[in-house]
């Protein structure tokens, strides 16, 4: 502030009011509401006032606004101030603008026309104050007006270094606040060339620009990695004297060194030999000189030194692609793990959480386990403790996972209460996913039952029942633990929770010991009744119906206490209900209807763990990778095998295809291609909901497409990238298709957007909806899309599967065939002989039979034939043609709007290796689609 009241002289009142505001409230409003008195009788009175006095005036209404003062005149004088060819003048006018005009006041064209005028003058100085008050001001209405001009300004070959800092540091404020009205065009090329300014200034400015453009339009941009790799080379390996103005205590250029590092983040590895090995060189030189001796011993070296060296391992981890400097990156961290700044300490263990994620870099990562426990037991800081268990949780896998699981649940007895809740859930998914001895997992829930149960949401027991009950080989472990667990004189209530459902469902397994006698095991849960919410009280109940069928022996002991009057007649009405049911059912059941209604509870369907979605949701995708799982995702088939797999990160949840076959609350699909984007360009926008254009097929999506004519499960589409399966139902006119998405890396696929895309034709026929997909699809993971099928009338054509997302920073965009074809909707018919060539007779006319005679691509066996047609979807007819070598089929197609017979007729010559198929319908361009569809099959 003292600034401000540099340009007046002695006598001037601003230095007064420097100091009466320091004397008291009262004083100083008193004296301002002088001030403002006296300013407004100037502004208003008969004579005019020349500009240093405007100057003056302005000034200081703006340091009394600065104290918090309201100000509602002045606003004119500070714009006519803009028209003054005075530096000192038009600067204070551009101060007031840019910190009191509001951005929907009615003086912005009047400042936007002085604005164009000092920009018009190509005097370097009103330009820049300009510029400077374009970017503090950033109203939408500034962009509109300043937008397409400052690109021009910022590349012009006669700009001054100052004003093209100034004009890229004002585009980029434009273009954060109204990304639609910065224009791509000519200068997007022009302005790359930038980072070879021999400014350095320029150079720092333009780079914070290009990196947040290339964030949204990376293949805009793209030029401007070799460029950026050239300039960070030469920084890296200059001396700190060759950039004296440049160096930040003995390191050169950090903030653009920086800024580079960042901008090479948006892209993958480069694919240019050369400039891979120079940023390689780069890169290693960064780490080279982590381990140099510090030039200086104060912190701003250090600081600037890490800056660089963290930015470094960042664009490691991002590449993930070269082992050798992904291990020296771990090492590096691994030094800072014991540091005494306690920020390096934390950084460094947020950088491994992500390295442990890298197949490379797991196994280094996992070296410094004991160092990551000794943090966690004696590190002070709560936020670097947070990231110690973090890291634990990426670097688990079968080989360490009990050791870490053990350690969490040591230190969860004395964590802070705001982390117990993530800590809980990490034990237990930890403890699933790496379970080999399922017992173990049980005790270690019930651990963490007992050490933090009051963080242990439903989801963590509602998992380890799910699991009990699919694992034969641990119901009686888990019945035995629950009940020992039990007689504690005090158990958390999600412990009663757990033990009154296994025992329920397995307590029959330990009845045979005298010391768990269904007596026993009753009074057991009972002792705990009175003690519980109405919900568990509620389960209990359930608890005491399942005794009634499992021991007979106790059944009038459990009556007695279903008919007290606390039961009964209790205030709350779900436990009367249950208790009169209960009791009723109990009474007038058979032994068989008993046994039936109480039957054990069924195995629960494999589906993505509720406690790792949990997580998600609480803490965001997670960046944990599990080899192991990985591998095995790869090589199996993405329809799923038939021994289930125990959950992890990348399971996703199969619903019966059966289910809902229509499931007509879906999400309505996009029926219509998304309009293309005004610049014509293929890359997707994520950060608005314009979709890009749709990407042409993808190689060999036709052959693909074709081996799901007669088959419903297996891999669409694989490239090294992405794997997609389908798995899919349909009966009469109604289908069901289940698309799996595979990521074969080891990186996240962001924004990820699959579209079902029909034709104008197509929508009229059929019917699809699809479920949404979640955007981010885990390295190594697997998504599920859902799409319900209704076929109306006959269709000729196939929707087109897009699929678009980020991999990288590199926006990938595919399209593939999505086999929902006529055929499908084949229900295979019987028929006679008789009946068949009576209904071959009466579909003769021309327009109904379609015939195809071609050549064998495939060899000629005749079971192989025989899958087909029926996997084509029509019945085979055995003994109908008189030629036995002949094969005969028929079926309905079925629509919504009508039913079309159809009888199919294959003439194999395994002499010329040729076929004649014929295929007989009620409709010309059903026999048509019908003939094509199948003759590529043979």
């Amino acid at each position: 502030m003292l600034k401000v009241a540099e340009g007046c002289p002695k006598n001037c009142p601003l230095i007064h009011l420097l100091f009466i505001s320091g004397k008291s409230k009262e004083a100083e409003i008193k004296r301002i509401n002088k001030e403002l008195a006296n300013i407004r009788s100037k502004f208003k009175g008969d004579k005019a006032l020349d500009g240093y006095s405007k100057k003056k005036y302005v000034c200081k209404l703006l340091f009394i606004f600065l104290l918090g003062h309201d100000i509602d005149f002045g606003h004119m004088e500070a714009v006519n101030l803009l028209s003054s060819n005075r530096y000192t003048e038009k600067q204070i006018g551009y101060l007031f603008i840019s910190v009191l005009v509001n951005s929907n006041s009615e003086l912005i064209r009047l400042i936007n026309n002085a604005i164009k005028n000092d920009l018009a003058s190509r005097n370097p100085t009103f330009m820049g104050l300009a510029l400077h008050c374009i970017a503090n001001v950033g109203s939408r209405e500034m962009a509109e007006a300043f937008a397409g001009e400052i690109p021009k300004i910022l590349v012009a070959g006669d700009t001054m270094d100052s004003v093209k800092q100034s004009a890229a540091l004002c585009l980029l404020r434009l273009y954060r606040t109204s990304p639609d009205l910065v224009p791509m065009g000519d200068w997007t090329s022009r302005v790359v060339h930038l980072l070879n300014d021999q400014h350095l200034g320029v150079v720092t400015a333009a780079t914070s620009l290009i990196t947040t453009l290339a964030q949204k339009n990376p293949e805009e941009f793209k030029t401007s990695v070799s460029l950026a790799v050239s300039r960070l080379s030469r920084i890296v390996t200059s001396a700190s004297t060759d950039l004296q103005d440049y160096t930040y205590y003995f390191v050169p250029a950090p903030w653009l060194s920086v800024k580079l590092l960042r901008l090479l983040q948006c892209y993958p590895p480069p694919e240019d030999p050369a400039v891979r090995g120079r940023l390689t060189e780069c890169l290693e030189t960064i780490l080279n000189k982590a381990q140099e001796p510090p030039k200086s011993k104060k912190v701003q070296h250090s600081n600037a030194k890490n800056a660089v060296l963290f930015e470094a391992i960042s664009l490691i981890i991002h590449h993930d692609s070269e082992p050798n400097l992904l291990v020296r990156a771990c090492n590096q961290l691994g030094q800072f793990l014991q540091h005494r700044e306690t920020n390096l300490r934390y950084l460094a263990l947020e950088s491994m959480c992500t390295l442990a994620s890298s197949e490379f870099s797991h196994e280094a990562v996992k070296t410094h386990i004991e160092t990551v426990i000794n943090a966690l037991k004696t590190e002070r800081d709560v936020s670097v403790r947070q990231r110690a268990v973090d890291l634990l949780y990426a670097m688990c896998d079968r080989s360490n996972a009990q050791q870490i699981v053990a350690e969490m649940l040591n230190y969860l007895e004395t964590a802070d209460y705001s982390i117990r809740e993530e800590i809980v859930l990490k034990v237990a998914i930890l403890a699933e996913k790496y379970a080999v001895d399922y017992t173990w997992y049980v005790d270690t829930i019930l651990n963490l039952i007992r050490i933090a149960g009051d963080y242990v949401s439903e989801e963590v027991w509602y998992r380890v029942i799910q699991i009990v009950i699919n694992r034969d080989d641990v119901q009686g472990y888990a019945a035995k633990t629950v009940f020992e667990a039990l007689q504690a004189p005090a158990c958390h209530e999600n412990l009663v929770k757990v033990g009154g459902y296994i025992l329920g469902e397995f307590g029959n397994l330990i009845a045979g010991d005298p010391r768990s006698s269904p007596l026993i095991q009753f009074n057991l849960l009972h002792s705990k009744f009175h003690l519980c919410s109405v919900p568990t009280r509620a389960l209990l109940l359930s608890t005491y119906i399942k005794f009634v069928n499992l021991f007979p022996e106790i059944k009038t002991t459990i009556q007695d206490v279903l008919r007290s009057d606390s039961q009964l007649k209790n205030a709350d009405v779900e436990l009367q209900q249950r208790a009169v049911e209960y009791l009723r059912l109990s009474t007038i059941a058979s032994t068989d209807i008993l046994a039936t209604v109480l039957e054990e509870m069924p195995p629960f369907p494999e589906r993505e763990s509720s406690i790792l979605a949990k997580l998600k949701k609480k803490k965001g995708p997670g960046t944990v990778t599990d080899l192991e799982e990985i591998k095995k995702e790869r090589s199996s088939d993405m329809n799923g095998s038939a021994e289930p797999a125990s959950v992890n990160a990348s399971a996703v949840s199969t619903p019966s295809p059966s289910a809902d076959l229509l499931g007509l609350g879906a999400a309505p699909v996009t029926n219509s291609a998304p309009p293309p984007s005004s610049s014509g360009s293929l890359l997707v926008d994520v950060f608005s909901d314009s979709a890009s254009a749709v990407a042409p097929l993808a190689p060999g999506s036709d052959d693909n497409f074709a081996r799901f004519v007669c088959k419903n499960n297996g891999v669409l589409f694989e490239n090294q990238l992405l794997q997609i399966g389908l798995k899919s139902e349909f009966r009469q006119n109604l289908g069901r298709m289940f698309i799996f998405y595979g990521n074969k890396t080891s990186t996240q696929f962001l924004n990820f957007t699959p579209t079902v895309i029909c034709s104008d034709d197509l929508q009229s026929s059929l019917n699809l909806q699809t479920k949404p997909v979640d955007p981010t699809v885990d390295g190594g993971a697997q998504g599920q899309q859902v799409v319900n099928i209704e076929c109306v009338s006959d269709f000729m054509e196939a929707p087109i599967l897009n699929i678009q997302f980020r991999y990288g920073g590199t926006f990938q965009n595919l399209s593939v065939k999505l086999p929902i074809t006529l055929n499908k909707f084949f229900q295979p018919t019987e028929m006679s002989s008789q009946d068949f060539f009576q209904r071959w007779k009466q579909l003769s006319n021309p327009k109904q039979e379609v015939q195809n005679i071609f050549k064998a691509k495939h060899p000629m066996d005749a079971e192989i034939t025989k899958a087909k047609i029926i996997g084509f979807g029509s019945a085979l007819l055995e003994e109908v043609d008189p030629n036995p070598a002949n094969f005969v089929g028929a079926g309905i197609i079925h629509t919504k709007t009508t039913q079309i017979g159809c009888l199919l007729r294959l003439e194999p010559n395994l002499q010329a290796q040729m076929y004649r198929l014929t295929l007989r319908t009620s409709k010309e361009a059903v026999s048509q689609r019908l003939c094509e569809l199948l003759s590529e099959q043979f």
